[in-house]
């Protein structure tokens, strides 16, 4: 692939997708056409099993969109707004391993990874605070955070611009888990390849089932639910499972 502000790396299963556009990896117009691209290459590939994604450097993973490239702004935000749905309904999982500040956009990218994993360090810091400049967030921030942290904290983020940092986030559930800042992608690896070991397939059909009840209903959820459910009845993996627990070992998942 030819891309310029976006890195991606594969090993074990594990696909990393590095933001690379310095100095605060914001999106500009060729920056998410980047992203779009490897967004479907790591989709269609069956050996990925587990999406990683980080900002370059060491102080942001993302501050949002950028400024400079306004010209292009309402094709940015547009697919600003496709692109961090996909991820929200990615077939996946996908890790946020957050390295530094994300902001506005960048931490409404955050919300729709699956996991999200904070470098703890004064200067990384969390908020969505297109309020100071007189504009709401429009990446989807107005309706993830709420489902995330409650409805009371992210109006209290929101409506005052507030940036917390990884305790704090910590604290209300807006991470999974923090890390020190040497320690951050060792400990996204780790995590990352213990998904990575999971059924496939499963793991497909729970995320599956999960985003259909999120956009479209209880009982959409509950109908591919169960559709997962047969799938995975018939699969490879499913032998696999029941047989290693009949033999008492760990269970070696192929995605077949």
């Amino acid at each position: 692939m030819d891309l310029e502000n976006i890195k991606i790396e594969k090993k074990d299963h594990i696909a990393l997708i590095t933001i690379d556009h310095p100095p605060a990896n914001a999106w500009n117009l060729g920056t998410m056409l980047d992203f779009e691209k490897v967004v479907d290459d790591v989709e269609n590939d069956k050996e990925v099993r587990v999406v990683i994604l980080t900002g370059g450097g060491e102080k942001c993973f993302s501050a949002g969109f950028d400024v400079s490239d306004a010209a292009n702004g309402p094709e940015i935000s547009a697919k600003g707004r496709d692109l961090w749905r996909r991820i929200d309904r990615f077939p996946k999982p996908v890790v946020a391993a957050i390295n530094g500040f994300a902001l506005g956009g960048g931490l409404e990218l955050a919300l729709c990874c699956q996991f999200r994993i904070m470098a703890d360090a004064p200067k990384v810091m969390l908020g969505l605070t297109e309020l100071n400049l007189g504009i709401i967030p429009g990446w989807g921030g107005t309706q993830r955070l709420p489902l995330v942290v409650g409805k009371a904290r992210a109006l209290d983020m929101m409506l005052f611009s507030k940036k917390i940092n990884a305790q704090e986030a910590l604290e209300i559930g807006l991470v999974n888990q923090t890390s020190t800042p040497e320690n951050l992608m060792a400990d996204v690896f780790a995590f990352a390849g213990k998904l990575a070991q999971r059924p496939p397939i499963a793991v497909g059909c729970v995320l599956k089932a999960i985003a259909a009840g999120s956009y479209a209903g209880l009982d959409e959820g509950l109908r591919v639910e169960n559709e997962g459910s047969q799938t995975v009845s018939q699969s490879k993996d499913c032998i696999e499972g029941f047989t290693a627990f009949l033999e008492k070992r760990d269970p070696v998942f192929t995605g077949e």
